[in-house]
Order: C-alpha cells, then sequence, then structure tokens
C-alpha cells in the first residue's frame, strides 16, 4: 500500500503544475486517461516507472511552481528552463534529495535563494540564470559536494562573494555574471583542479584580484572579470594557469605593467585588458602567443613602440590599440603576416611615418582606424586591394595624396572596396588635390563621406551623384570651386551636407530640394548668388539651415516657415530684402535665428511671440523699423537678442526684464526714445547697448541724462488712455477670445502640443565619455541604479557641470541589444517633442553602448500609482494622459516617418519636476514608411498592453499603440494592471472594466481618486 501510494503522488504532483500553467498544450496532452510516463515531458524509471526527468525546456509555459513539484521524490533531472514561470520557488522543492540537474533559467522567478539549496547533496548542475533573484547567495551552497557547474548570471543578488562557492573542488564552471555583486573577491587558495570556467564580469567587484586564487587552478580555461571596479596590478600567479585561453580584465581600474610572463600563457585566444590604468610597455611576449585571435589593449596608458611580431601574428582577427601613447612607426611588413586580421584599431596615439603599402596584404580587413595620430606622406593607393574593407578611418593626420596626378588618387583605388561603407580623412591638410570623377565608382553602399580640411581644390565631380546610399557628406573647408553640382539631389538619402568655406559660386540648384531626408544644409562662407530657391520650404525633415555669409538675393521665401521642426536657420551676411516672413511663428521649436547683416525691411512680425523655445535671435544690421514688440517679454528662453543698427522706434519696453536668461542685448544705432528699463537684464547691460539712439535716457552708470518729469506725465497720459479707451477694449476682445477657445480648445490642443516640442540640436550636442559617465554614476555603483529593463539597466548621474542626467547602459550579451541601441539612436535622433524624453549624447564603443538622457526627477507612472508613498489625485491623471496622447500623436502624425512605440506601459511614461509626461525606452520602436503602415517583427512588447494582432502575428502598427494607450487609460484609473492574477481565462482588463459599467464605476476606479474627490 505504501510504494501505491507514493506512485500515486506523482500523478497529482504533475496534475497540480498542469493547473498552475497556462498552456493549450500541456492541458490536451497530459491527460488522466493515459499514464504519466507517455505525458510529453516526462521520463519515468523502468523498475518503479516512478517520474526521474522533466524536461519542460522552451515549451512557452506560464504560471507559477506549486508545492507539490516536492513529491516527484524520485525525480533526478528537473529542466524548466525557457519559458515564463514566475514568484518565488516553493520550499518543497527541498525534498527532491535525489537531484542531480536542476535548470531553472530563462524565467521570472524572483525572491531569496533559501538555504535549502545546500540539501541538494548530488546535485551536478545548479542553472537559475537569467531570473530576477535577489539578495545574498546562500553559503549553503558550497555543501553541495557534487557541483560541476553553477550558473547564476543575470539576475540581482547582492552582497559579498561566499567563499564557501570556491571550496567545491568538483566544480567545473562557475559564472556569477551580471549581478550586483560588491566587496572583494575571497583571498583563499581556490582548490579546484577541474575547474575551467570563472566569469564575475559585470559586477560591482572592488579591492585587488587575489593572487591566492591562481595557485591550484591547472585547467582554468576562461577568467572574465571584466566590468567591475577591480584595482591593483594583474597578479603573477595568474600566469600558472597555462591552459588559459580567454582572459577578460577590462574596464576595470587595474594599474601597473603587462607583466611579460603573459608570454607562458600560450593557449591564450582572447585578451581583454582595455580601459583599465595599465601603463609601461607592451611585453614582446605577446606577440609570440602562438594562438592569438583577438588582442584589445585600448584605453590605457600604454607607450613606447609596438612589437613588430604582433603584426606578424597568423592567427590575430582583432587588434585594438587605441586610446595609449603608443609612438614611432609601423613595421614595413605590417599586413604582410596577418592572413586573418579583420579589425585594426590604432586611433589616438602618437603613430608616425608612413602608413605601410604592405598594410594591404592583410586581405580580410574590414575596419581600419589610424586616426588623431602623426602618419605622414602618401595615402597607399593600394588601400583599394583590401577588398573587404567596411571602414576607413585616417583623419587627423598630415598625411598627403601621391602628387603624380593633380587627382586624390587613393580614392580612385577604393573603388574596388565594395563593402565600403564608412570613409574619413579630414584634417590631412598636405591631400591637397581634387576630388577625381572615378569617385562615383566608389561603393553605392557608401554612407559616411567625410573630407574636410584636406585642401581639396576643383570642383565637385558630377559622379559623385553615383553614390545613391549616401547619408552625410562633409567636404567643408577646403578650396572648392565652381558650382553644386546638381547631381547631388540623386543622393535620395542624405542627411547632413556641409559645403561650407569653400569657394563655390553660382545659385543654389533647386535639385537640393530633392533630397526629402535632408536634415542639415550647411553652406556658410561660399560665393553662392542668386535667390533662394523657394522649395527649400519643402524639405520638412530640415532642423539646421545654414546659407550665411554668401551673395544670396531676393526675399526670404515664404514657404520656409513650412520647415515647423527647424531648430537653426542662419541666412545672415547676405543681400536679402523685403520683409520678415510673417508666419515665422510656425517655427515652433526654433532656437536659433540670425537674419543679420542684409537689407530686410518690414517690421517684426507679432507671431515671433510664439517661439517659446528661441534662445539666439539677431536682425542687426538690416532696415526693419517700427517698434520693438512687447511680445519678446514672452521669450523667456532668450539668452541673445541683437537688434542694433536698424531703424527702430519707440520706447523700449519694460516687457524685456522678464528675460532672465538674456546675457547679451543690443538695440543701438537705432531711433529709440524714452526710459531704459532697470530690471533683469538691464542691471548688468553698459551703454555700448543702447549707442546712437535719439532720445533714451537712464540711470548715471549708463552715461545717459536722467528721465525727466516730462517723461512721467507722458507715462501717466498713456496710463489714462489704457484705462479709458484700451482696456475696455481689450477685455471685449478677451472675452470673444475666451468663447472661440472655449469651443475650439478639444480641436487644437493635439496641434498645441506638437507646437510646444523641443529638443537639444546639434550645436549643443555634448560628447561625454565613458570616463565621464563612470565618473558621473560612481562607478556604476548599485545606489545609482534606477532600474533594470530587458536591454540593460539605467543609471541617475551627475556631470561635473552638475546637470543631472540619466544613463541607459545597454547589456550587449543579450540577443538584439545592439538593434535596441540603434533603434532608440535612430528613433531619438529623427524625433522631437515636448513630452518625449530628451536625448542629450550617447557613448558608443566597441563594448559599451549607452544613452544619456534627460532625468526625470519624479520617476515613471509605475512609481506614481502603485505605490503607497505616491498619489495622484483625477487632474494629475487625466494631465499625464494628454501629454502620452500627445507624444503618440507626434510620432504617429507629427512627421515624416511613423514612429510605432511597441511599448507602451506606466513605467514607461517618466515624470518631470513639474509632473510633465515624457515618453520614453525607444528600444522595442518601429520605423514606417510614408506608405507602410504595417510591418511584421518578432520583438514583442510586455503581454497585457498590445494588440491581440501584435500578439499572435508580430504585426506592427500605429494602431497597436492606440491600443495600449487604452489599457494604460484604463490601468491609470483603476490602478489596476493588464497583468493582475484577477485576470485568468477569458476574464481581461477590457472585460472586467466593460462589465463593470455602468452600475459598478465605483467597484473599478481607484479607491484613492474617490478619497481625494471626497476631500
Amino acid at each position: 500500500m505504501k510504494s501505491t501510494a507514493n506512485i500515486s503522488t506523482d500523478p497529482l504532483a504533475l496534475l497540480a503544475l498542469k493547473a498552475r500553467v497556462n498552456s493549450e498544450f500541456l492541458a490536451a496532452n497530459w491527460s488522466t486517461a493515459t499514464s504519466i510516463c507517455n505525458w510529453v515531458g516526462v521520463t519515468c524509471g523502468s523498475r518503479h516507472h516512478r517520474v526521474i526527468a522533466l524536461d519542460l525546456f522552451r515549451m512557452n509555459l506560464s504560471g507559477t511552481i506549486p508545492p507539490n513539484i516536492g513529491n516527484l521524490s524520485f525525480v533526478v533531472s528537473l529542466d524548466i528552463g525557457g519559458n515564463y514561470f514566475h514568484r518565488s520557488l516553493p520550499v518543497e522543492l527541498a525534498n527532491l534529495r535525489r537531484l542531480k540537474f536542476l535548470i531553472l533559467s530563462n524565467n521570472h522567478f524572483e525572491g531569496k535563494i533559501s538555504s535549502w539549496f545546500g540539501s541538494f547533496v548530488k546535485l551536478q548542475i545548479l542553472d537559475l540564470s537569467c531570473n530576477n533573484f535577489m539578495g545574498v547567495i546562500p553559503v549553503e551552497i558550497g555543501n553541495l559536494p557534487s557541483l560541476r557547474y553553477l550558473y547564476l548570471h543575470d539576475n540581482q543578488f547582492s552582497s559579498s562573494l561566499p567563499s564557501s562557492v570556491f571550496n567545491i573542488s568538483s566544480l567545473v564552471e562557475i559564472v556569477l555574471a551580471r549581478n550586483q555583486l560588491s566587496g572583494s573577491i575571497p583571498s583563499i587558495p581556490f582548490n579546484m583542479s577541474s575547474l575551467r570556467r570563472i566569469d564575475l564580469s559585470y559586477n560591482n567587484l572592488t579591492g585587488r584580484i587575489p593572487s591566492d586564487m591562481f595557485g591550484h587552478l591547472p585547467r582554468l580555461n576562461l577568467l572574465t572579470l571584466s566590468v567591475n571596479l577591480l584595482s591593483g596590478p594583474i597578479p603573477m600567479n595568474l600566469f600558472k594557469c597555462q591552459e588559459l585561453e580567454q582572459l577578460s580584465l577590462s574596464v576595470n581600474y587595474l594599474e601597473g605593467v603587462i607583466p611579460e610572463e603573459i608570454g607562458n600563457l600560450t593557449m591564450l585566444r582572447i585578451l581583454l585588458l582595455g580601459r583599465n590604468n595599465l601603463k609601461g610597455k607592451i611585453p614582446l611576449e605577446i606577440g609570440n602567443l602562438p594562438n592569438l585571435d583577438y588582442l584589445n589593449l585600448a584605453n590605457n596608458s600604454i607607450s613606447g613602440h609596438v612589437p613588430h611580431a604582433i603584426f606578424n601574428s597568423s592567427t590575430v582577427r582583432v587588434i585594438s590599440l587605441s586610446l595609449n601613447h603608443l609612438s614611432g612607426c609601423l613595421p614595413w611588413s605590417t599586413g604582410r603576416w596577418l592572413p586573418k586580421l579583420e579589425r585594426l584599431f590604432l586611433d589616438i596615439n602618437a603613430f608616425s611615418g608612413t602608413i605601410p603599402t604592405s598594410i594591404s596584404n592583410a586581405s580580410k580587413l574590414t575596419d581600419l582606424d589610424l586616426s588623431y595620430n602623426s602618419f605622414s606622406v602618401y595615402i597607399p593607393n593600394d588601400l583599394g586591394n583590401l577588398r573587404h574593407l567596411k571602414q576607413l578611418k585616417l583623419e587627423n593626420n598630415t598625411l598627403a595624396s601621391t602628387p603624380s596626378t593633380p587627382e586624390i588618387s587613393f580614392l580612385s583605388s577604393l573603388a574596388y572596396c565594395k563593402n565600403l561603407t564608412f570613409l574619413r580623412f579630414d584634417a590631412n591638410p598636405l591631400v591637397d588635390g581634387e576630388l577625381p570623377k572615378s569617385i562615383g565608382n566608389l561603393c553605392t553602399s557608401l554612407q559616411i563621406f567625410t573630407a574636410s580640411y584636406c585642401n581639396i581644390g576643383g570642383n565637385i565631380p558630377g559622379e559623385i551623384g553615383n553614390l545613391s546610399n549616401l547619408i552625410r557628406l562633409n567636404i567643408n573647408n577646403n578650396e572648392l570651386i565652381g558650382s553644386i553640382p546638381t547631381t547631388i539631389g540623386r543622393l535620395e538619402k542624405l542627411q547632413g551636407l556641409y559645403l561650407e568655406d569653400n569657394k563655390f559660386e553660382g545659385s543654389l540648384p533647386s535639385d537640393l530640394c530633392r533630397l526629402q531626408s535632408l536634415g542639415f544644409l550647411y553652406l556658410t562662407s561660399n560665393k553662392l548668388g542668386g535667390p533662394i530657391p523657394a522649395c527649400l520650404g519643402d524639405i520638412i525633415s530640415l532642423r539646421e539651415l545654414f546659407v550665411d555669409s554668401n551673395k544670396l538675393i531676393g526675399s526670404i521665401p515664404s514657404t520656409f516657415t513650412r520647415l515647423i521642426d527647424i531648430l537653426q536657420v542662419n541666412l545672415s551676411s547676405n543681400f536679402l530684402s523685403k520683409a520678415l516672413p510673417v508666419d515665422i511663428g510656425n517655427w515652433k521649436v526654433v532656437t536659433i535665428i540670425d537674419f543679420s547683416e542684409n537689407q530686410l525691411s518690414s517690421e517684426i512680425p507679432i507671431s515671433i511671440g510664439d517661439l517659446e523655445d528661441l534662445t539666439h535671435l539677431s536682425l542687426s544690421g538690416n532696415r526693419l523699423y517700427g517698434s520693438i514688440p512687447e511680445l519678446f517679454g514672452g521669450l523667456i528662453g532668450l539668452e541673445f537678442l541683437d537688434l542694433s543698427r536698424n531703424n527702430f522706434s519707440g520706447i523700449i519696453s519694460k516687457s524685456l526684464q522678464k528675460l532672465l536668461h538674456l546675457e547679451y542685448l543690443n538695440v543701438s544705432f537705432n531711433r529709440l526714445h524714452g526710459e531704459i528699463p532697470n530690471g533683469g537684464p538691464f542691471a548688468s547691460c553698459t551703454i555700448q547697448s543702447f549707442m546712437g539712439n535719439e532720445a533714451l535716457c537712464g540711470a548715471p552708470r549708463l552715461q545717459l541724462p536722467p528721465c525727466t518729469s516730462n517723461s512721467t506725465k507722458h507715462s501717466r497720459k498713456a496710463t489714462k488712455l489704457i484705462e479709458f479707451i484700451l482696456l475696455p477694449v481689450s477685455s471685449t476682445l478677451l472675452i470673444l477670445a475666451l468663447i472661440v477657445f472655449f469651443f475650439q480648445s478639444q480641436r487644437k490642443h493635439s496641434k498645441q502640443q506638437i507646437d510646444q516640442e523641443n529638443s537639444i540640436g546639434l550645436a549643443n550636442w555634448r560628447r561625454i565619455s565613458y570616463q565621464e559617465l563612470h565618473q558621473a554614476t560612481n562607478g556604476f555603483c548599485e545606489s545609482k541604479l534606477l532600474g533594470v529593463g530587458s536591454f540593460g539597466s539605467i543609471y541617475q548621474g551627475a556631470l561635473s557641470d552638475g546637470l543631472n542626467i540619466a544613463i541607459k547602459v545597454f547589456n550587449l550579451e543579450v540577443e538584439g541589444s545592439f538593434k535596441s541601441f540603434e533603434v532608440e539612436c535612430e528613433v531619438l535622433r529623427n524625433i522631437r517633442h515636448r513630452n518625449l524624453v530628451k536625448i542629450i549624447s550617447s557613448c558608443c564603443n566597441v563594448d559599451f553602448k549607452a544613452l544619456v538622457l534627460e532625468f526625470m526627477p519624479n520617476g515613471s507612472l509605475e512609481k506614481w500609482l502603485y505605490s503607497h508613498n505616491y498619489c495622484l489625485d483625477i487632474l494629475h491623471r487625466l494631465n499625464i494622459m494628454i501629454d502620452v496622447a500627445s507624444a503618440l500623436e507626434y510620432l504617429h502624425h507629427g512627421q515624416t516617418i511613423l514612429v510605432a512605440h511597441c511599448d507602451l506601459k506606466p513605467s514607461n511614461v517618466l515624470l518631470d519636476e513639474d509632473m510633465v509626461a515624457h515618453l520614453g525606452d525607444f528600444g522595442i520602436a518601429k520605423l514606417l514608411g510614408e506608405e507602410d503602415s504595417t510591418v511584421q517583427t518578432i520583438t514583442l512588447a510586455i503581454i497585457g498592453y498590445m494588440a491581440l494582432e501584435y500578439g499572435t502575428q508580430g504585426v506592427v502598427s500605429i494602431k497597436g499603440d492606440v491600443y495600449s494607450f487604452g489599457i494604460l487609460l484604463i490601468e491609470t484609473l483603476t490602478r489596476k494592471k493588464p497583468t493582475d492574477e484577477m485576470f485568468v481565462g477569458e476574464m481581461s482588463l477590457i472585460h472586467w472594466v466593460t462589465e463593470s459599467l455602468p452600475c459598478a464605476l465605483t467597484q473599478i476606479v481607484d479607491a484613492n481618486l474617490l478619497i481625494t474627490t471626497k476631500e
């Protein structure tokens, strides 16, 4: 009877699991009509017919683990990895004393790991990776004498490393990467003769790497301690591990020299020591490592020459020595013995001499970066032999083109590089040649071509129009002549055209209007004449337009006011005439306007008062007249205002005292009179700002006559006039305006939100290094961590100038993180709106990618909804929803490229100090073309927020965002998540609300709203 009872517990345990799991497949297969030994994923023993293995790996199961699972007392192997199980583990698991293999990886388990894990005395594999476990790693794990593989990576474990783990002599692999472990590595002998892999990377470990740990690890194959806070020298005992194939100590604070004993590691394939404080020379022995595949010593303080043997390695694929103090010449045979070399990074050093022609023998080379050195003499024409080359960077050297031809000959040779996408050779002033017609033969995949500051002369060949995929063309600050070729209009993907500081003549070709993706047009300081083509106003993608310091004539085209997303406009120092554009107020997000030194003649349009983001306005040196508008007082962000040398008359309005950020003011040489205000920016002005006017008076410090009583009398008369005449009329108009606004506010609200969008333009873009980010976050410490997402972590930081920022650091080992980084950069680069999180900068390297974003001090909507310490009233919630709706309307309809956010949820709605909502996290967003209303995707958003067709078919459209917005709105008013446990089977958040209306409204609305309403 006892045996029968025990056997019956197995079906009951499995049926309990089936009841906790959402799976139609298990519901059909695990039937009591058949033996459990025939159930999918179940293996029974041949003797007792008890369950000995349960394998449900990657069966798309969702649910929790029931306590009954502990009754499978004969189970040896339990594998439920790659599913969607959640919550904590039941303590009854400790009853599975026969377990040898426990695999729970890639789920959503949470909670702490209890001491009962130490009871699995037969356990050989423990894999809890890629979950949400937290707390300390229990010391009892050290009591597992048979454990061979320990995988705890990609969780949220904190505290220090338990030394007991390193006393398990049977261990083969230990992986604790990407947690929040702190403290030092235990300084004890690691007596584990079988240990082959140690990975403690991406934690917060501090202190020195203990020398004791390597004395008894004869079979160690991989050691990864990268991205921690480790310091001190590289321990000598490490080089006793002669089977080591991969050594990664990068992104730490290691110091001292690289020991020459590294040559003992003859099996080493990957050596990563980048981003430390190492100094001294590169040991000769590194070049003699017979199996070396990947060498990264970048971003240290290493000096001296590079050993010739490194450039003669027949096995190496990647050499990265960037950002050091290396010097000397490259050996003449560089590349001759590098048959497998794919990527060579020597940038930002002090190399000199010639670029060896033998480098062209490295036939598999895809990336070559020699920029920011002192290379001289000629750019080899043999570079064209590198047929797989994708990126070539030679900028900031003293290189020249071969003198055998007036043309830049090496460009012709690059026509054989059919994969070339990135070509830079800026700031090589000795290049001094002409662009060859063969430039049109360069690979059509070329996207970036920059050759500024190279003394290039001659014309731009018309063949440049063949580069159909070009995104950016920089040939500014050269000696180019002739006209701008009309064939540039064929570069329909071009986003940036930089031709400033040359000697171009002729008119602006109307073919430029075909560049409908153009965002940045720089034609400053040339000899261009004729009128400005009106069709430029149809390039609605334009963000920055600089055509100043030319000989342009005619008027400013009225079509320019269609550029509603323009950020900076500079038309100064031309011969433009007639009036300022009446509808200039359409430039809602413009920050810089410079029309100075022209022949413009008109009053300042009233609509200029709508430019709330304007910081720089220069209208000096024109023939403008009329009064200075009082509306200027509403431009509260204005920092620079120059109205000098015009024909303005009247008084200086006291409304300008409101411009508290104004640093430069100049109204000199006009026909102004009356009193100069004393408040605001006027308090720091000097006489230079006001000289050359008719009858100004003011404070003695301005060396002007004091204001007389006449002016006071005049002021009183003006006051009476306003009081008895203008005020009644204004009141009537105000009442009428309010009536109109009342009926039209709902229709216009969305447009007003788009008009208030704000952005940080390229001129304000900040270059922020990894070191700055590291310092801003105290080494990416846990106290600065704001949250962890699918593709990385978000930290709060403060730059050296006091600017608070949020840093989104991408975990590059997570599949899809590279794509997520690229998508988020692409989206945030192309959109800007007051209700979207603003990007300040990015930091992108081979092994580190991060976005620097505007910091939102009030956190997320999720925090305000579900924390007991916060409460939102109904007005706040509605305002937040209106902000989110405004952001979505802009993404869907406010620009040429439609953007589907695809991940709308409370945690992605962030609140600034004024509780204004900003939509963030575009990591899985999709960009839709004008004709593509839907696309297919395999990247899914959070279940519960996505529309049915998105979740089941992978179809993405802006309609999916609208659905998600509806869910978000309901959640905001009910404070109930769509993934709440109450929603099982056919019951969902939408069904719950629908069934509760209208009779049970008070039962579903957030109780906090009822309380605040009563109060």
